[in-house]
């Protein structure tokens, strides 16, 4: 029957069939026929071993309306009315913050909100983290059986509470030589959190088997921990024949200032810069590498530049980048960072130089380094393109505490405004200081006396919803109102900024209702 199905019946006549036009029909008609004695005739197969069953939560449940505002918050759709929200608030951004808050007072959500709550971590990256620590041991019992959320077994290394060590053990081994890829990355991921050693020496036994793709994501599983005894099996993956798994072990042997690796970099490194004396005070002159040598290869240096991008230079800046920060105080006469940062760059080459010191301070966690680069906020250049961009300004700003990033940004803000203030707000912690929130509601203001539409300030504005304290409220509720419009300002422009400042103070006044409901208990 299927023979003559795909040949078609005028190309294989069969004697079961009758001859011409309904030989199409009846060969249809016989396959229904199979179809429901095949169905007829099937015995059922032996059950298989239920699944088991879901680990408990001991943790209290949520308030009743904490409970229903989840509800609400996963339910939210974007609004399609033009683009344009009017004065409603944007109740998904709301939901990571929510959930963070419903974590730190430990806790548990209604089990039938589990599949609600994975089904908006799987379509927002961002959410991944703050969703599995608050849905707790059973989202992951789920993503066992559902393969949609099999990003939770992967996200969620190294949470939860350790086993006995010899339960570990066999748990580990057992999903390490059977598991999918997925939970293979979090068993190395738990007992990387756990017993660092004992997990380098698991990817160890079998890296020579893994695929190259797999090969790095098992490295990056290291970076929790890192410490010099990880270094031998570093350097052997150095020889890796996959450019990216050397590149991602060097740039972890990087973060390790007296590994070998470090010591190679800073020597090629300090080949390249110098002070040089011969002019009226001492500057900083730089001779790039001529060529991309085998052992720079190996270490990781990437040979061919991006478009656009001049070799020597591409070379140059890998090198500095993963120098440790600490040879070059010796390298130029005993200055401090700020010294040195505050010296003249020979040829042009200031740019390259700042900018490799910017990655190298992020990659070494090095707030000296990233104070000395990113200068004060006040300062004329700070608000230009200066040797240091806003992008690399904003990552330096990551190394510091919470609080001198929020003071840095404040003053950067009063001194420059916000048209360029985007990228360092987002690396402020939440909810802003009081002189942070000061300074943007200042500037916002000012914004609006301008007579410019609010749009420009779109993403400032969004953040100010999810990160202004609600205490805030106060003095934005003087802002809601229509302003009278100067001869100068576009048309209409109030009115937006009015609609924009009562969408951001109602936000303001759901996050501190989110938040009561959760304290109620």
């Amino acid at each position: 029957m299927l023979t003559v199905a795909l040949l078609g019946t005028d190309r294989r006549p069969a004697g079961w069939l009758p001859l011409g036009g309904a030989a199409p029909t009846a060969l249809l008609d016989l396959a229904a026929v199979e179809t429901v004695r095949r169905r007829a005739g099937l015995r059922p197969a032996p059950a298989g071993p239920p699944p088991e069953p879901a680990p408990a939560d001991t943790r209290p449940p949520l308030p009743p309306a904490a409970s229903r505002r989840l509800a609400l918050l996963l339910s939210d759709r974007p609004a399609v009315s033009g683009g344009r929200r009017g004065s409603a608030p944007d109740l998904m951004e709301l939901l990571p913050q929510w959930l963070h808050l419903a974590h730190e007072r430990g806790f548990a959500p209604e089990p039938q909100a589990l599949p609600a709550l994975l089904d908006a971590a799987r379509g927002r990256t961002d959410l991944r983290p703050a969703v599995l620590a608050f849905a707790g041991p059973r989202a992951l019992w789920l993503a066992r059986l559902n393969p949609d959320w099999r990003f939770a077994l992967r996200s969620a290394s190294g949470t939860g509470s350790a086993p006995p060590p010899a339960q570990e053990r066999e748990t580990t081994e057992r999903l390490w030589n059977e598991g999918l890829f997925a939970e293979r990355v979090a068993a190395l991921g738990a007992l990387r959190a756990r017993r660092p050693a004992a997990a380098r020496e698991l990817l160890a036994s079998t890296w020579a088997k893994e695929r190259a793709e797999d090969r790095l994501m098992f490295l990056d599983s290291l970076r929790p921990g890192l410490g010099p005894d990880d270094e031998p099996f570093l350097e052997v993956a150095l020889s890796d024949r996959s450019r990216n798994v050397r590149c991602t072990a060097a740039e972890l042997l990087s973060t390790l200032p007296g590994s070998a690796f470090a010591g190679r970099m800073a020597a090629r490194a300090a080949a390249c810069v110098a002070i040089d004396r011969t002019g009226s005070e001492p500057a900083i002159a730089v001779e790039a590498p001529h060529e991309c040598d085998p052992g720079m290869e190996r270490d990781g240096v990437a040979p061919h530049p991006p478009a656009g991008r001049g070799e020597r230079a591409w070379w140059f800046g890998q090198l500095v980048e993963a120098a440790p920060l600490g040879s070059w105080t010796a390298r130029l006469g005993g200055r401090t960072p700020c010294e040195i940062v505050a010296l003249p760059v020979a040829d042009d080459w200031r740019g390259e130089l700042h900018a490799a010191w910017s990655r190298a301070a992020v990659r070494q966690r090095d707030a000296g380094w990233a104070r000395a680069l990113l200068g004060s906020p006040v300062a004329p250049e700070a608000g230009g393109p200066g040797a240091v961009s806003l992008a690399e300004r904003a990552r330096l700003l990551s190394t510091l505490g919470a609080g001198e990033r929020a003071e840095w940004v404040a003053g950067f803000i009063a001194t420059h405004g916000l048209s360029e203030a985007f990228q360092l707000l987002g690396e402020c912690a939440v909810p802003w200081s009081a002189p942070l929130g000061t300074a943007v509601v200042d500037a916002l203001n000012i914004a609006r006396d301008a007579g410019s539409y609010p749009w420009s300030f779109s993403g400032v504005m969004g953040l100010a919803e999810r990160c202004l304290d609600p205490a805030e409220t106060i003095r934005l509720d003087s802002l809601t109102a229509i302003p009278d419009e100067s001869k100068d300002a576009s048309p209409g422009a109030g009115g937006y900024w009015a609609e924009a400042f009562q969408r951001l103070t109602t936000t303001l006044r759901l996050r501190a209702t989110m938040r009561a409901e959760l304290d109620a208990a």
